[in-house]
């Protein structure tokens, strides 16, 4: 785990937010801020943060289990399954969760030439 996951977890570990219904750009659905729920996911995170060039550590689902929360080492929180939809950082990243607010898709880096 890394420093940026360690922090978060210790501030907002835990919590379990019950939303539903119309957001601002999305769907608001609920979701848990618990890093148990990557266990077993070791080498989809491994692939991601590969893929992405990112250190990816699972920190939530959401309720449904279509996302998985994950925190990256600067702080960026994303949706994560197949692709990465970045959320913000912190506890912005947790206020887009709470009103609906659309990820950003996470462009997949290019080696340059």
């Amino acid at each position: 785990m890394h420093a940026a996951a360690e922090e978060f977890l210790q501030e907002f570990g835990g919590i379990r937010v019950e939303v539903s219904g119309p957001g601002m750009t999305c769907m608001r659905i609920p979701f848990e801020i618990d890093p148990e729920v990557g266990f077993g996911e070791e080498d989809r995170f491994l692939e991601l943060s590969r893929h992405f060039n990112r250190s990816l550590f699972p920190i939530g689902m959401t309720d449904s289990s279509e996302f998985i929360l994950a925190i990256d080492e600067e702080g960026v929180i994303y949706y994560a399954m197949l692709w990465l939809f970045s959320l913000g950082v912190g506890d912005s990243a947790l206020e887009c969760l709470v009103k609906g607010v659309a990820g950003e898709r996470v462009s997949v880096p290019t080696s340059e030439s």
